[in-house]
């Protein structure tokens, strides 16, 4: 196994409403080759990101070459899937797949920043498969859990910075420090979310 392979970051799990909010990306060291990471809301890190939704549109914006934008939709919102040269594989599955399809996806999250400041975020996708209703649904209520794990950590976090007690168990947690920090939107809408996500999911139930 390949020091690459033994280092690969953990894909997080994460909605499209919370991940398109992971607007700060930071490195942990300054050695060039240090991973990039997206800073979440509710208080972690991601590297990699993990997420399954339906493609509903795809188109080659490559001027040179082709460069494949996929967009890619979940309860909560949309995601933009970014694939080229890079990128063959799932470039190729953008290329190939007649929308709408349910996609899994695992990539790299990028900020870009547009000429009026606003900060864009995107995956640059290093596997893109075809999946059934099934494995969204499945996705929706695995991504719910880790999510709202995610939201009681902050929350407990957040308490225990606005009304220190002395003995408190609550960890040290660096990252939800630095959402506090860097972010304005409350984690209580990613909540919200989750519970959108959910009886999405019933409705479709019901109504099958």
């Amino acid at each position: 196994m390949s020091q690459t392979q033994l280092t690969r970051e953990v894909a997080k799990r994460v909605f499209a409403s919370e991940f398109n909010d992971s607007t700060y990306a930071f490195k942990e060291s300054d050695d060039e080759r240090a991973p990039n990471y997206a800073l979440m809301p509710t208080g972690d890190r991601a590297n990699r990101v993990f997420f399954v939704g339906t493609l509903t549109e795809t188109e080659d914006v490559g001027e040179d070459s082709e460069y494949w934008r996929g967009r890619v939709v979940d309860p909560t919102g949309t995601f933009f899937v970014y694939a080229g040269q890079y990128q063959p594989e799932a470039a190729a599955v953008l290329r190939d797949t007649e929308p709408p399809a349910y996609v899994a996806i695992v990539g790299k999250p990028r900020t870009y920043e547009t000429d009026d400041g606003t900060i864009n975020v995107s995956v640059r996708p290093e596997s893109i498969a075809v999946v059934d209703e099934a494995t969204r649904d499945r996705w929706v209520v695995e991504t719910a859990e880790r999510t709202l794990e995610r939201i009681e950590a902050f929350a407990e976090f957040e308490a225990e910075q606005e009304a220190p007690e002395s003995g408190s168990t609550v960890p040290s947690n660096e990252y939800a420090q630095m959402a506090l920090e860097r972010y304005d939107s409350p984690v209580e809408n990613y909540r919200r979310d989750v519970i959108a996500a959910l009886e999405s999911l019933e409705e479709l139930e019901a109504s099958a």
